[in-house]
């Protein structure tokens, strides 16, 4: 029985071969980010306010002119192949049935035409600009003629993050398992046989919309080898080649959201790669106020990193979030049950959100504040929190 998103970790791990849980389970270096981002939304409250009219709870949001079931979504996850043979196209027809967005990674294993064929709801783009600027020229030539609804420009892969877990693990392209990887594949029959049917995962959309992907390119994305150069100047560039709203995801720091909005962004997501990247980088609900300030509602403030509970969606929408975008969970329940799974999980934290909002007394969620965070350290003398 599936209860809540860690029931489906523990139904996942148990699925997946090791080196696949923990290429989706991993982060950088001492994975310190990677605890900071739950042990910061942990370390929060929700101060209810009470006698509230709560009988009509409407979680539904208003995005670039979309509606949303609630003000959560599916972030860019590579190699979905990996927890499940066509494993994009599972989850983004499991978010379009929910009436929420999903976000397709350039890493994905299905084609970017395919996965938007394949859902009714709001379908992003997130792009990586690789050494070899023409990949991405394409990808966003492709991605707007089959009419995806905007960009999400990733930012904070200039190179890699030193993922250990991958690296002791033998994970890299091109695929070459040692005895243990081996051992490890055939101790998760089900899974094996899956990928036996399907084939290995290509990074597909490396690729025109008809070919194959080279080796040098699958392992150039997979060890993140981007375009070091890329800087402000050239979201112009970008901005020439894609006429629907435009993202950056990534963004930490305020002055970057500042300049980013100063320069026609259409929107901001608030990322540390979910603690893949800088290891030294600080959760993303800790810095969520400052950036939304400094955004000044100019452009609609995403969030993504360690959201595991519709109560930590509470909490991003207290702290100025327009949406919280989810990844692990997501591939949690991919791996344990599919497009179903993905469902549920989906289902799950909807639920969740609105008992939040009937106990927290916000009935919508424009209506939750600042007023209703608080620090969970029972000696702090704090009142509020302000970021």
């Amino acid at each position: 029985m599936q209860l809540n998103v860690a029931d489906f970790r523990t139904r996942a791990r148990s699925a997946l071969p090791r080196f696949v849980f923990d290429y989706l389970e991993g982060g950088a270096e001492d994975e310190r980010c990677l605890r900071r981002n739950a042990h910061d939304l942990e370390r929060l409250g929700l101060l209810p306010t009470v006698l509230r009219d709560t009988t009509q709870i409407d979680a539904s949001q208003q995005v670039f002119g979309q509606h949303w079931a609630a003000p959560l979504g599916v972030a860019p996850v590579g190699l979905n192949g990996l927890m499940r043979p066509g494993g994009d196209i599972l989850a983004a027809r499991a978010a379009g049935a929910a009436r929420l967005p999903f976000i397709l990674s350039t890493a994905s294993n299905s084609r970017l035409e395919e996965v938007r064929a394949a859902t009714t709801g709001p379908c992003w783009m997130q792009l990586y600009v690789m050494q070899e600027r023409k990949l991405a020229e394409q990808i966003v030539q492709r991605a707007r003629q089959a009419r995806f609804d905007a960009l999400v420009l990733t930012i904070d892969v200039p190179v890699s993050g030193y993922r250990e877990r991958d690296v002791r693990n033998g994970f890299a392209l091109p695929f070459r398992p040692g005895p243990a990887m081996m051992w490890d594949m055939l101790a998760h029959p089900r899974w094996l046989a899956r990928m036996a049917r399907a084939g290995a995962p290509q990074f597909v959309n490396l690729a025109p919309a008809q070919g194959n992907a080279s080796p040098q390119a699958q392992a150039a994305l997979l060890s993140r080898a981007m375009d070091r150069s890329l800087a402000w100047d050239d979201l112009a560039w970008l901005r020439s080649i894609w006429n629907g709203p435009l993202l950056i995801k990534g963004v930490l720091h305020p002055d970057d959201a500042r300049r980013a909005v100063s320069m026609g962004m259409d929107g901001i997501i608030v990322s540390n790669h979910g603690g893949r990247q800088l290891d030294a980088a600080p959760s993303t609900i800790s810095m969520l106020p400052r950036i939304r300030d400094a955004v000044d509602g100019k452009a609609p403030v995403f969030i993504d990193g360690g959201f595991r509970r519709g109560s930590d969606i509470a909490k991003a929408l207290a702290c100025g979030a327009h949406g919280v975008f989810l990844g692990r969970p997501v591939a949690y329940g991919l791996a344990a049950g599919g497009e179903a799974g993905v469902g549920k999980v989906l289902a799950l934290l909807c639920a969740e959100l609105e008992r939040t909002m009937t106990l927290v007394g916000a009935p919508r969620p424009g209506d939750f504040g600042r007023t209703h965070l608080c620090a969970q350290d029972p000696f702090s003398d704090r009142r509020g929190f302000d970021g």
